[in-house]
């Protein structure tokens, strides 16, 4: 095999985290068993780097025994990923590596089972609020999970390949996250990531066909939008999805929160929601975005947090509505 030059942009991102990605490197060799975990509710950045990497893995370690868990989303299965696996208690009292990826914090975790492992491994693009692992790389300026995962993996010491499957479910991530590259997160190295999965040969086109397919029915869950949407008094534009809405429409909660960028290029608005209620855990999920103000700080006051300009937030009552829009109105005095 032809020895790669890295790109000098990814060997500097590299380097801060060396160490850890040969002790990294170290426990995939090191166990058998190794299970893939990320975020409950996934979004394209959970289960791209997820997928990507457990195909990696099966793709270079072929003698071990590779899984992903959590829960499956409701359209992106089987339409862009396959469904996760099914592990019963008992798999988990043997030995196992559990890997996180894109989540900060334990709670979030899709299946809580990661807590059996012998070793816990985290890689997130979050800030880093809650330490539960033995090794962790967290670097916030990553636009996504899969940009941090795909650096790492080009970083690792050795002759390992980059295959065509992997490097799609990594550009999904990459693209998901930074909002087809629209979002302030985008550097320029994230263009040489993708740059790197590019030369793998995946096809972007039908990659873009997959994932922002729609139906005609969704045409009339844009529509309701469009007709109910609020704007505020210092331009937060948000709409309320409660559950009786979302049974007219035929959505789910997960689905909640697709249409809310229709408001990102809106001279005069400078956030935009979703709110959509969860009647499964008694709240409305909350997803925040804006142009330039970061947002991140309203989200860590609801329960929430994520990036400057991408962010999630709880509200366990509409009457916290009020409170919420006029916090982000603040930032637009």
């Amino acid at each position: 095999m032809k020895k790669t030059t890295l790109p000098e942009i990814i060997v500097k991102a590299g380097q801060p985290f060396a160490s850890e990605y040969d002790k990294i490197l170290k426990k995939i060799k090191e166990f058998k068993r190794i299970v893939i975990f990320r975020h409950i509710m996934p979004d394209f950045d959970a289960l791209g780097t997820q997928m990507g990497l457990a195909t990696w893995l099966k793709d270079n370690f072929p003698d071990k025994e590779i899984h992903v868990v959590g829960d499956n989303h409701v359209v992106f299965t089987p339409r862009l990923f396959p469904e996760m696996d099914s592990l019963k208690d008992e798999w988990f009292n043997d030995d196992f590596l559990a890997i996180i990826v894109d989540v900060s914090n334990a709670s979030r975790v899709a299946d809580p089972r990661f807590q059996k492992a012998k070793c816990i491994i985290k890689l997130d693009h979050h800030p880093d609020i809650e330490n539960f692992q033995e090794i962790k790389v967290v670097e916030t300026s990553f636009c996504a999970a899969s940009e941090l995962v795909v650096n790492m993996l080009l970083n690792f010491k050795g002759k390992y390949t980059l295959s065509k499957e992997a490097a799609s479910y990594f550009y999904i991530g990459i693209v998901g996250d930074s909002g087809r590259f629209l979002y302030s997160a985008t550097s320029a190295h994230t263009f040489v990531i993708c740059e790197q999965l590019l030369k793998t040969g995946i096809n972007i086109n039908a990659i873009y066909q997959k994932m922002y397919v729609k139906k005609i029915e969704d045409l009339y869950v844009t529509a309701y939008i469009l007709n109910h949407f609020n704007v505020s008094e210092h331009g937060v534009a948000y709409y309320v999805l409660d559950e009786k809405t979302q049974k007219e429409l035929n959505i789910t909660t997960e689905r909640g929160k697709e249409n809310v960028n229709l408001f990102s290029n809106i001279e005069g608005i400078g956030a935009w929601c979703s709110i959509t209620e969860d009647p499964k855990d008694q709240c409305w999920r909350v997803s925040i975005r804006s142009k330039e103000k970061p947002i991140n700080g309203v989200a860590t006051m609801f329960e929430g947090g994520g990036h400057a300009q991408a962010s999630g937030a709880k509200l366990n009552s509409l009457d916290d509505l009020p409170r919420f829009i006029n916090e982000l109105d603040k930032l637009f005095l």
